[in-house]
């Protein structure tokens, strides 16, 4: 079962924030905004938003693209020991 799922990346990509960032906090994945991660939160990041465009094509992402970013973005929580 995947820890991080095409919602998260979702989620992250289509924050107001622009400084948005995924976070996995007690089990769930979280976006914060960029200024909200403070130390407690720095180790349990995952990905920044700009980090995620460049692997995002032209126009909103297919469910494709969002699956395939959400398996990397599950890799990153399991060797973070998630």
């Amino acid at each position: 079962m995947p820890l991080i799922d095409r919602e998260c990346v979702r989620r992250l990509l289509e924050s107001d924030d622009p400084d948005a960032t995924l976070v996995f906090v007690r089990g769930d994945c979280v976006v914060l905004p960029g200024g909200e991660v403070d130390d407690a939160h720095k180790g349990l990041v995952i990905a920044r938003r700009d980090d995620m465009l460049p692997h995002v094509p032209d126009g909103a992402p297919t469910d494709q693209v969002l699956d395939d970013l959400a398996h990397r973005l599950d890799n990153v929580v399991r060797d973070l020991g998630g």
